[in-house]
């Protein structure tokens, strides 16, 4: 019996010795995951595998519960032992501060101490008498320090003093812009912007009997429901981010959740708007990446090709948390150019007056809807309201967006690029003022008593700081959707396999007979078969690149199996798979 060889050292790394994972390990991980980070990613950085990262994540719920009320031995986190008060505040500040950077606003250590003060207040004002509410609460810098630590915000960026919009930048940027327009030789057509906006869409007027009854009912408010839409267009203004259009660029829609029961069924790829999800509703860096690869590029290189311009492109984008740096090394053909910061409100195209407009549009329609269903269907504005889903949501977006006018699109430009609008007559607000006055008077045919005024305030929350109640109320809905959220994320990555692509294939040609039993014309038939089949060609060369595949692995499991006996006996060891039965040789080929 010849001897046992010694393992070659990179054998070792199949053996790997169990990691202890420290509670501070775990909440590291279940902050990064809600960043927009992968479980793969994840486990590459701290080095532990995916299905590791998988399980924490699914865990979460439990772990972050254990950690609010305990202090663990070996780490310091965010539940070190303080009063329950101090915990909750601090809990509802990381909300803030992480919101605040989301959407791009500047934050100070002044800001952030004079935040938590405020929250700390608000929530003892809450307490019962028996609670213990004595201790008192400065949030000094040393707290600020610790907390920092606690709540892993390290790549947080607090500056020491507020700032506010820039103000010789917007009159330089546009100077070095026009250079580098000019260097690359881009057309109005292939310069881009794209900015974020977040989106109450379930919200009514603060003074409408319906939201009054909704603020005094316990549990989750439905107003506070927000999402974070991605919308935008070139300099010409005939490319922007809708679905209409012979050329598609679809808005992209982030929700909290992956799966609302309104579109449990329904296939997300067939929706106006390209759906993702994240815990916070927040476009994050990995979801911007991928709309980026996946939609934005593909979609501006067919426009490209069809109006026979070069395929080369210029994105302009905010410096908001979403947005990579590394994007502009992603592709050959997309060039990206940041704006300098604190100047979205200033130059920014998308921001001056586009997404304003839009607002008003999806206000506009969903109160016609509800005028049109109350009046034919007899049933009651708060019925309407209470049956009115994201579902609808999502066509009253669509629908919004496709009614920004291209001469709009191409308007707002003006600052930025004022060698592209020659022409310009300038943005009004006239179209906007005339829209709210339309919500008004559909308002009112509705019963609702609202004035200009109140559609004003309800289209600026949509961007407004969240005050301490609104974080209270997030906090509350994100716990209410954690469970939904369980499988949002630790998503299993797609892949094919050789057995359901052979059960889809058999759909298929079920689906294709009953189709020839009815149909009496076989010219038409004749027509859609060849169609289909031509379609499906992609994916049979990747079944047959699998069943090729699966028939090498097991060839070379065979062969390498050291004894002769086995070696006698090759033909009943290859399993050889089978094609699809049920596909026949004219319907995939």
């Amino acid at each position: 019996m010849p001897p046992k060889q010694k393992s070659d050292g990179n054998d070792g790394d199949t053996w790997k010795k169990r990691k202890a994972i420290t509670m501070e390990n775990k909440v590291e991980i279940i902050k990064r995951s809600e960043r927009g980070e992968t479980p793969s990613s994840i486990g590459r950085e701290l080095g532990y595998s995916r299905s590791t990262i998988g399980t924490i994540l699914k865990d979460k719920v439990r772990i972050m519960e254990h950690v609010k009320g305990h202090s663990p031995m070996n780490a310091t986190i965010i539940t070190k032992q303080r009063s329950g008060i101090i915990i909750e505040m601090e809990r509802l500040l990381i909300i803030w501060i992480e919101d605040q950077n989301q959407r791009n606003m500047p934050i100070s250590l002044s800001l952030v101490q004079e935040k938590a003060r405020s929250l700390y207040n608000d929530l003892k004002a809450t307490r019962t008498e028996g609670e213990d509410c004595s201790e008192d609460f400065v949030a000094s810098k040393d707290w600020f320090n610790r907390f920092k630590g606690r709540a892993h915000l390290h790549n947080i960026k607090v500056q020491g003093e507020a700032a506010s919009a820039n103000i010789s930048a917007p009159s330089d940027f546009p100077k070095i812009l026009e250079d580098i327009i000019d260097e690359g030789g881009y057309l109005p057509d292939q310069v881009f912007n794209v900015e974020e906006t977040g989106l109450f869409w379930k919200k009514m007027p603060d003074r409408t009997y319906i939201s009054k009854e909704e603020k005094s009912s316990p549990g989750h408010k439905a107003s506070k429901d927000r999402l974070t839409l991605l919308l935008g267009g070139n300099a010409s203004g005939d490319l922007k981010e809708t679905y209409h259009l012979k050329w598609q660029l679809k808005p992209l829609l982030v929700y909290h959740s992956l799966n609302p029961s309104p579109l449990r069924n329904v296939t997300k790829a067939s929706l106006p708007v390209i759906w993702r999800a994240n815990s916070k509703a927040w476009v994050t860096a990995a979801i911007f990446e991928d709309c980026f690869l996946n939609h934005f590029v593909p979609a501006v290189k067919h426009y490209c090709l069809g109006k026979n311009i070069p395929f080369k492109i210029l994105l302009l984008l905010d410096n908001a948390p979403g947005h990579p740096n590394t994007l502009d090394d992603m592709h050959p053909n997309v060039k990206v150019v940041f704006l300098p910061p604190n100047t979205t409100s200033i130059i920014q195209p998308m921001d001056q007056g586009v997404i304003a407009s839009f607002k008003a549009y999806y206000l506009r329609r969903t109160f016609s809807q509800a005028v049109r269903v109350t009046q034919n269907n007899e049933i009651t504005l708060k019925e309407f309201w209470k049956n009115y889903n994201i579902s609808d949501a999502i066509k009253n977006i669509a629908d919004s967006w496709d009614e920004v006018k291209e001469t709009n699109m191409r308007e707002v430009w003006n600052k930025l690029c004022p060698q592209f609008t020659q022409e310009f007559l300038g943005f009004t607000d006239d179209e906007i003022a005339e829209t709210m006055k339309a919500v008004v008077a559909i308002g009112n045919n509705l019963q609702l008593n609202i004035s200009e005024n109140d559609v004003v305030e309800l289209l600026d929350s949509h961007g407004k700081e969240q005050s301490n109640e609104d974080l209270m109320e997030l906090e509350q809905q994100s716990l209410a959707f954690t469970e939904e959220n369980q499988e949002m994320e630790t998503p299993n990555p797609k892949k094919f396999s050789k057995k359901e692509l052979a059960n889809a294939f058999s759909l298929i040609e079920a689906g294709m007979a009953k189709l020839e039993g009815q149909d009496p014309d076989t010219e038409r038939l004749n027509k859609v078969y060849p169609t289909v089949t031509e379609g499906l060609r992609c994916y049979k060369a990747i079944y047959d690149e699998k069943k090729k595949s699966s028939v090498q692995t097991s060839l070379d499991a065979y062969l390498k199996k050291p004894t002769p006996a086995a070696e006698s006996d090759s033909d009943s060891q290859i399993p050889i798979p089978s094609s699809p039965s049920p596909t026949s040789s004219t319907m995939v080929v």
